[in-house]
């Protein structure tokens, strides 16, 4: 395996991916609508310009290419009935893919989604990803899955908002807080040591924390400006999702953060693809 094709690749969480498979030395190829940024970001890949909606700019993209990865999402903002690159930009890629003979598909899922269906807890975004992994494992590629934790950047990039870090309703269970650096190795390596199998990867960090615990330690070591925490209770957040898209997204995922019971279950993953280093302390001193 030497040639790597990543969609999703300038995002929040397909930035350190990328960079991590260049790193680890394959070839690596990004689709991208906005070459000049991922120029940036990217020196050293192959930018090829195109559009998921578009399957011709797919089919070229992926032409000659070995191994694909997926770091797609479902943005705050969308409707249920919009087009998701999650969902018709996967079955694009997945199709193409067994048209092409791609030799793997890696997938970015998530740990909390698995709360579909625990106490009558139901939301499109889930059954969105439930089907993008049904949708990867009837196409006969072989695959790797990674259901990653909470990441440690959502802290900074979703949570804090000005000087407040946004808590809502109550923390039920901890959460491994995984950094998107450990991750991003953990996917490289996967391309490295997996051949014709296909794997399910559940990646956390070394550390659980409650959300409120979590942010109160990312407040005491991040330097760069005083913090505060801000709690919103659950039913105002459910009220504002009536008037907007993204309050109601926030309201469904805090629910599913707050209860889905996270158990550590990244045994598997440290011994066959490394163990986590990044602790939610030195994520706080550096990031920013």
């Amino acid at each position: 395996m030497k040639k790597i094709i990543v969609f999703g690749s300038t995002g929040l969480l397909g930035k350190p991916l990328t960079k991590a498979l260049i790193n680890a030395g394959f070839e690596v190829s990004v689709m991208v609508r906005n070459e000049a940024l991922a120029r940036k970001y990217f020196p050293d890949a192959i930018i090829i310009k195109g559009d998921l909606k578009n399957e011709a700019d797919v089919e070229r993209a992926m032409k000659g290419q070995e191994g694909v990865f997926m770091s797609l999402s479902v943005l705050q903002t969308e409707k249920e009935s919009e087009w998701h690159a999650e969902q018709q930009g996967l079955e694009t890629i997945v199709r193409i893919a067994k048209q092409q003979g791609i030799k793997r598909i890696g997938y970015l899922s998530s740990l909390v989604h698995l709360y579909q269906g625990i106490n009558d807890f139901d939301w499109w975004v889930f059954r969105l990803k439930q089907q993008a992994v049904k949708t990867i494992k009837e196409s006969g590629i072989p695959y790797t899955i990674f259901y990653p934790s909470t990441f440690m950047e959502s802290i900074f990039y979703q949570s804090k908002q000005w000087k407040m870090i946004a808590l809502g309703g109550k923390s039920e269970y901890p959460l491994y807080y995984v950094a998107a650096d450990d991750y991003a190795q953990q996917v490289a390596n996967s391309f490295k040591v997996l051949h014709g199998e296909s794997k399910e990867y559940v990646a956390q960090g070394p550390e659980a924390f409650t959300q409120d615990e979590a942010a109160k330690l990312f407040i005491k070591h991040y330097k760069k400006e005083k913090l505060f925490t801000m709690w919103a209770p659950m039913f105002m957040m459910k009220m504002m999702g009536a008037f907007s898209r993204k309050f109601d997204y926030g309201y469904h995922i805090v629910t599913a953060l707050n209860k889905y019971p996270e158990k550590f279950e990244a045994a598997n993953t440290w011994q066959e693809l490394g163990k986590p280093t990044i602790t939610l302390k030195e994520f706080a001193e550096n990031i920013g």
